[in-house]
Parts: structure tokens; sequence; C-alpha cells
């Protein structure tokens, strides 16, 4: 008797990348994204105050992530939302209208913060975003982390700290630009947590469209009362804040809000420390500044953090969602 084996069939869940893995992508691909801010912020505040790019960042991606929702509603008419529209209750809207108010106060109190005091002040103060993220999924969301997730959080942010050590000042008239940037990252984790929860029932296009209507009316005002001009004057000033509210909203925010419905808001603050490694290596290259021996032991640091993070029990929750079995085997015939 002659036994003949089947072929082996993969099932379609190995055929296609796992939610988990989608996210991962997503979450680093937005990274990249949004370590570019600070250049198109640069070269934006060359004719803009700090606050009126803030202002031209959301009104453009507003209408950027407006058009593609309506492309996509004309392009699908017969698709349904997951969650009907009767579902959105009161405090859904007003969680998404927090979500915007918390974006918004983030970026424009580390906008003031960096008029306040030093860029490493500002910027290491900003970093502490991950460790508000996990007091806070741990005080409201009750979730726990074993001490390996714990002990990568820390070498992470350690390395991301050491990043601006060099130019660190401590002096007491920077003071209110440290307490600036201190509730930017405070309002970064407040801002992470709200999403994670919004993407139970809304799509990330939707939440970034209108956490961006939400900005620009909280913003216009402010331009108005402390700032000369709302919007660029030359080619080179418009497409400085099309590209970050391109770039660093549409996409990077787009796939952070994306990430976040697989992965926690903790999880993905850990992540986040990604950029200023990104943004410093970005400078690097666009601006030739320049790079120490420390600072490359500091991005190793961060690396190796992220990686422990990673690997943890902690973190194994989310990729453990999407395991399958590896292949179906056929039956044997004779």
């Amino acid at each position: 008797m002659i036994q003949k084996t089947q072929p082996l069939h993969l099932s379609q869940s190995q055929l296609n990348p796992s939610p988990t893995m989608m996210a991962l992508f997503a979450i680093f691909t937005a990274i990249v994204a949004l370590s570019l801010a600070a250049i198109f912020i640069r070269l934006s505040e060359r004719e803009l105050g700090p606050f009126a790019t803030i202002f031209n960042r959301f009104w453009i991606a507003f209408i950027v992530l407006w058009l593609l929702n309506q492309s996509r509603a004309r392009s699908q008419p017969d698709e349904q939302s997951s969650v009907p529209q009767s579902e959105y209750t009161v405090r859904d809207w007003l969680m998404l209208i927090a979500a915007g108010v918390m974006f918004w106060g983030c970026l424009a109190l580390w906008a003031w913060s960096l008029t306040q005091t030093g860029v490493a002040n500002s910027t290491i103060l900003h970093n502490l975003t991950p460790l508000f993220t996990t007091l806070g999924v741990w005080l409201i969301f009750g979730q726990h982390f074993d001490s390996r997730f714990l002990m990568g959080l820390m070498m992470a942010m350690v390395g991301a700290t050491a990043l601006g050590l060099d130019d660190l000042q401590v002096a007491t008239d920077n003071f209110a630009g440290d307490i600036a940037a201190l509730l930017s990252a405070l309002f970064s984790a407040a801002n992470l947590m709200l999403i994670e929860k919004l993407r139970a029932k809304w799509d990330a296009t939707n939440i970034i469209m209108w956490c961006c209507l939400v900005g620009t009316v909280v913003t216009l005002p402010v331009v108005l009362l402390t700032e000369d001009r709302l919007f660029p004057i030359s080619g080179s000033g418009w497409l400085s804040v099309i590209s970050l509210a391109i770039v660093c909203q549409v996409v990077g925010q787009g796939l952070q809000a994306y990430s976040l419905k697989r992965l926690s808001s903790g999880l993905v603050g850990v992540f986040l420390l990604l950029d200023p490694v990104l943004a410093a290596l970005v400078a690097w290259v666009l601006f030739a500044e320049h790079l120490s021996l420390f600072n490359g032991f500091a991005f190793a640091v961060v690396l190796v953090g992220i990686y422990v993070a990673k690997s943890s029990h902690y973190a194994s929750q989310f990729m453990e969602k999407d395991s399958q079995p590896a292949l179906c085997v056929a039956g044997k015939t004779s």
C-alpha cells in the first residue's frame, strides 16, 4: 500500500500578517514620521511663532483627513461602521474632545517650554511621557507590570534622558519652562490613554481628524492674542507646515492611534522613546549636528531597554492574542 501525503496548507492567518504585527509595524513607522517633527518645526519657525505652527499643523491635517474620509465613503458606500452611530454616547464624545485638548496641551506646552528653558531640559522632561503612561494605566486601567517590563522602561528612559545631559541647564529662571515641559509629558500620556479607550469604537482616522478640529479651534484665539502672523508668507514656509501636517500629524499620529487598537498605551509609550534617538540622527544627517561617543552609548541603552520591555510578560500578553497554530496539515490517504 502506498501512502500519499497531501500538501501542507497554510491557514489564512499565516498568509496575512497578524493584527498585532501590523500594530507593531504601524507604531515603528509612526515613530519614524514623528521624529521628523523637530525638523519641520525648525523650518516653520523661521516665519511663524510656535502657536501659529501648531495651528497650521492642525487645520491642514484636518482637511486632509476629512478628504480621505470622504474619498473612502464614496469608494466604499456599502461599508458600514463596526459600531452603529447610536452607540456613540455622550461619554465617548467627551473623551474624544478631551483627547484633542490633551494633544493640543502637549504640543502647546512643549512649544512654550522651548522659549523658557533649554532644549535639553525640555526634551528630557517631555520624555517622561512613558512614566506617566505607565502610572496612569496602572492606577486607572488596573494593568500590572512585571519586573522585566519596568526594567526595560527605566533603561530606555535613562538612555533617552542621557541624550540631553551635555546641554542640561540647572537654573531657577528655567523653572516655568521646566514645569511646562513636564506638564506636556503628562498631557501626552493622558492623550495616549484616551485614544486607547476610544479605539474600542472609533476608527483611527476619525479620532485624529476630530482631535485636529479641536486643536484648531483651541489654538486660533491663542495665536491671535500672542503672535503677529497666522499663516506662512513664502513657499518654503507653506511646504514646512504642510509637511508637518501630513507626515507628522496624518501619518505619524494616525498610525500611532491605529496601533493603540492592539497595543497598550503603556507599551506604546516605551516605544516612543525611539523618537529622540531618530530625531538626533536626522539632525546629525541634515544639519551636521555633533554626535559624541556618549550619544552612541545612550542610543544603545534606549534600544536595549525597548527590547527588554517588548520581551516582557506584560508585552507578550498582546502578542499572544494572535497566536495561531503554525500549520494546518491534512490527513494521510491510502
